[in-house]
C-alpha cells in the first residue's frame, strides 16, 4: 500500500475509553437495542476453545488462534445492517473453515461523530485485531482512532474513497460501492422517455452523494432535462424534502447511496408512489424499503468480501493489499409492489441487466 502521512480528519485525539452503544452481537443471537450507557458483550467461538491440530492452531502454544474484531456501523438502517450482518456471517464461516476463534461485536455510531469516536477509542484500547467500519464517516473516524496503533481498518461501502481521503494510508483498505449513476438514469428514461423534471434528493452531509449527484446533473443537462434539488439531514427534513418534490410535480426522483435518505425511505415511499413518482436509488436496500428501483451492488456480497479482506489483513498483513477494492455491481433490483402502484412496466430493464424482484420489508 502507499505510504503517505495520514491527513487529520478531525481535531480529535484518542481519548480515554467511554461506554459504548452496542447494537448487536455475533454468534447467531438476535441484536439487542441498548442505550448508549449500556454495553452487552457477546462473542462467537465457532471453532471451540480446545487445543487441536487444525489449520488455526498455534503449534508452539498448542492453542487455537483467536482474533477480536469491532464492526462499526455509521448508523442503523437497512443497507448498513445488511452489510454488518453479512460481515458477521462470513467471520463465522471463516472461523469454522480455518479452525480459529473470531470474537466480534457490532456497534452503531448513530450517525454521530462523538459516539463513533468513543467506539473507536474503546476498540483500540481493547487491542482489537481489526476494525471494520461500515460507511464513510465511520471509516474516517476509525482511521483517526487507529493511527497511533496502526490497527488494521478495513472499511465497507465507501462510494468514493479518494474524495473521502481514505487512500494512501498504510493500515487502511476496504471495499467500495461506487455507483453507476448513468445506468440508473438510463433505467429512468427507459421506463419513461418523456421525463421532463427529475428530483435530486440527497444529504449535504454525505460524502457518498457528492460525485453521483454531480454526475446526475451532468447527465441530465446533456439530455436537456431539468432537475430540482432537495437536501435533508434528518428524517423530518427528508419527509419535508420529499413532500416538496411532490409539490413540484417532478417526474422521477434520484437518490445515490445516501445513508440519511436511506434511513427515512420507509417514511416517504408510500407518498411518492401515491403521487406517481418513481424513486430510483443507489442501493437495493432502498428498494426493499419501498423505493422503485436501483442498479448497484449487492450489499450481502460486499459484506462477505469485506470480512474476507479483514481476515487477510489480520493474518497476512497489509503490505500486499490495495488502497481499496471495487465491489461488482450491475444488478437491477425492482420493488414489484411499488411498480404495481406506479403502473410501470419494468420489463424494459431486462435489456440493461439482470433484474431481481423484491417486495417491501420494514427492516
Amino acid at each position: 500500500m502507499k505510504k503517505n502521512t495520514l491527513k487529520k480528519l478531525m481535531a480529535l485525539g484518542c481519548a480515554a475509553a467511554l461506554s459504548l452503544s452496542l447494537i448487536g452481537c455475533s454468534g447467531g443471537s438476535d441484536s439487542a437495542n441498548d442505550t448508549s450507557a449500556e454495553t452487552t458483550e457477546e462473542t462467537t467461538d465457532t471453532a471451540g476453545t480446545e487445543a487441536s491440530d487444525t489449520a488455526g492452531t498455534d503449534a508452539a502454544a498448542g492453542e487455537t488462534a483467536e482474533y477480536t474484531i469491532a464492526i462499526v456501523k455509521q448508523m442503523d438502517h437497512a443497507s448498513l445492517d445488511e452489510i454488518a450482518n453479512a460481515v458477521a456471517a462470513e467471520l463465522d464461516a471463516i472461523a469454522a473453515e480455518n479452525g480459529v476463534t473470531i470474537n466480534y461485536e457490532i456497534y452503531s455510531g448513530q450517525n454521530d461523530q462523538t459516539t463513533l469516536k468513543q467506539i473507536g477509542d474503546q476498540a483500540v484500547a481493547d487491542d482489537v485485531d481489526a476494525i471494520i467500519p461500515v460507511a464513510t464517516l465511520a471509516a474516517q473516524v476509525m482511521t483517526v482512532c487507529a493511527e497511533d496503533t496502526q490497527t488494521p481498518v478495513v472499511y465497507a461501502a465507501i462510494s468514493d474513497p479518494e474524495a473521502a481521503e481514505m487512500t494512501g494510508i498504510d493500515y487502511v483498505t476496504g471495499t467500495s460501492d461506487a455507483l453507476n449513476t448513468e445506468l440508473i438514469l438510463d433505467m429512468m428514461l427507459a421506463a419513461n422517455p418523456d421525463v421532463q423534471n427529475v428530483g435530486l434528493l440527497y444529504s449535504l452531509s454525505e460524502t457518498n452523494s457528492t460525485k453521483p449527484i454531480a454526475d446526475a446533473k451532468t447527465y441530465l443537462e446533456e439530455k436537456g432535462i431539468a432537475y430540482t434539488e432537495q437536501t435533508a439531514n434528518t428524517n423530518d427534513e427528508v419527509i419535508a424534502a420529499a413532500s416538496a418534490l411532490i409539490a413540484d410535480n417532478v417526474d422521477a426522483i434520484f437518490t445515490p447511496t445516501d445513508n440519511v435518505i436511506m434511513a427515512a425511505e420507509l417514511a416517504i415511499y408510500e407518498d411518492l408512489a401515491a403521487a406517481g413518482i418513481p424513486h430510483y436509488t443507489g442501493a437495493d436496500s432502498f428498494v426493499r424499503n419501498g423505493a422503485f428501483a436501483t442498479c448497484g451492488v449487492n450489499y450481502t456480497n460486499l459484506g462477505t468480501e469485506t470480512a474476507d479482506l479483514a481476515y487477510t489483513a489480520i493474518t497476512e498483513g497489509m503490505d500486499g493489499l490495495e488502497d481499496y477494492y471495487l465491489s461488482e455491481g450491475g444488478i437491477i433490483t425492482v420493488n414489484t409492489e411499488t411498480a404495481e402502484a406506479l403502473g410501470i412496466d419494468y420489463s424494459v430493464f431486462s435489456d440493461l441487466g439482470e433484474v431481481v424482484e423484491v417486495q417491501t420489508t420494514e427492516e
